[in-house]
């Protein structure tokens, strides 16, 4: 019988290589798992191949008396899913403790996005006469132009594009390969960085040159963490009070095309989200749009409030 560290060590490599997860979402995994580890040593309640269903529910209680967040907490719960259905599979325990326990309710937020004057302002702060502005033009261009996943983006290839089909391949979760369409200023773009930038950035490494598409300052591959101090950068010279994250282009991309009439099921072939559900969370942001234009412009919508300030 293999020990817990052992198990976890399994769960890892099936994580990055099987499910392809980033090394970042790999690292919560197992950071939520080891919380759940330590936890039953500190309470002496045993290993993880051998706890009764109440030890769960207890967990829970835990975590919550740790001021943990709801979203926190469901998405422990999640890794811990997970690592049990994983571990059934392998056949390391006879049962997934963690289907029974639900996970708390989540406060319906709204994913953030950026506004189209936002956009602006963002790509005029890039100084495109420099070697890493013209890169950083590209992946903001691509960012918002194809709604991809910061770590798909650090793990493209120069040869998932397509230069003359119009459009990118790009491996997403659970290693499935989807193509994206690119319109000409994508393609610009991105020829200007390959030719101009790229090459002379490959100069500054003395390791062997990489075939990811993004490099970094120093010709090496470019990170996901490297990606956000970009985007940190780009956003303290376009505005004093904007701040943006990777993930915001793509939720920015969804419901732009969306405000925009595209359809639902084609937006998420783009995203490349199994459940169309996940993909329906941006109709509530246009939904909110769309009553924001309406109060704002229909002349009857502003009758009671002049009444009452009258």
């Amino acid at each position: 019988m293999i020990d817990e560290h052992e198990a976890l060590d399994r769960f890892s490599d099936y994580l990055a290589v099987e499910r392809n997860y980033s090394k970042y979402t790999v690292l919560n995994y197992i950071n939520d798992i080891n919380e759940f580890i330590d936890f039953l040593d500190e309470s002496d309640l045993g290993d993880v191949f051998h706890i009764k269903q109440n030890v769960t529910r207890y967990y829970v209680f835990h975590l919550s008396k740790k001021q943990y967040k709801a979203s926190s907490i469901s998405r422990k719960l999640s890794s811990l899913r997970g690592f049990y259905r994983f571990m059934l599979q392998e056949g390391l325990v006879d049962n997934n403790v963690f289907l029974e326990v639900s996970s708390p309710k989540l406060d319906k937020t709204l994913p953030k996005q950026i506004y189209y004057n936002e956009i602006d302002e963002i790509f005029n702060a890039i100084d495109t006469k420099t070697i890493l502005g013209i890169r950083d033009y590209a992946i903001v261009e691509l960012l918002y132009g194809t709604g991809i996943r910061v770590s798909e983006l650090c793990s493209m290839k120069i040869s998932s594009i397509d230069f003359y089909n119009d459009q990118i391949s790009v491996m997403g979760k659970g290693s499935k390969m989807r193509n994206i369409p690119i319109y000409d200023s994508i393609k610009s773009a991105l020829k200007d960085y390959i030719e101009f930038s790229r090459s002379e950035l490959l100069l500054k490494t003395k390791d062997s040159p990489t075939n990811l598409l993004f490099v970094n300052y120093k010709g090496g591959p470019l990170t996901t963490r490297g990606v956000r101090v970009i985007l940190d950068n780009i956003t303290l010279k376009a505005s004093e009070t904007l701040k943006v994250t990777p993930h915001m282009f793509r939720h920015s991309f969804a419901t732009h095309l969306l405000d925009n009439g595209a359809d639902l099921r084609s937006v998420q072939e783009l995203l490349g989200h199994v459940n169309l559900s996940t993909t329906q969370i941006y109709t509530h942001v246009s939904k909110e749009k769309l009553k924001e234009e309406y109060l704002k412009y229909h002349p009857l919508a502003h009758r009671k409030k002049e009444e009452d300030d009258a």
